[in-house]
């Protein structure tokens, strides 16, 4: 007999909340000290110049200026090389 026994609870409802991640603020956009530019998990976008990433990997102005996203290649340790994407304040 398969049921659940005297008012069982649901097993529905495990639905995360969302986390609100991506860029924040876009290229050529003014930005201020300590303003978030991208929240993520991992490093999609790799701090530039006067750009700082907090221990959730979220990367924040250090400087007053407008935000530029550019693409290099990256050297890894590996000595392989990849494509990143840099966030930098000028």
């Amino acid at each position: 007999m398969a049921h659940t026994k005297a008012l069982g609870s649901t097993k529905l409802g495990r639905d995360s909340v969302a986390k609100r991640l991506g860029v924040k603020i876009n290229h050529g956009a003014k930005v201020a000290v300590g303003q978030i530019i991208v929240r993520q998990r991992g490093t999609k976008y790799t701090p530039g110049a006067n750009v700082l990433r907090a221990g959730d990997d979220t990367l924040y102005a250090a400087k007053n200026g407008v935000v530029r996203f550019s693409e290099r290649t990256k050297a890894l340790f590996d000595r392989s090389r990849k494509k990143a994407t840099f966030v930098s304040v000028e």
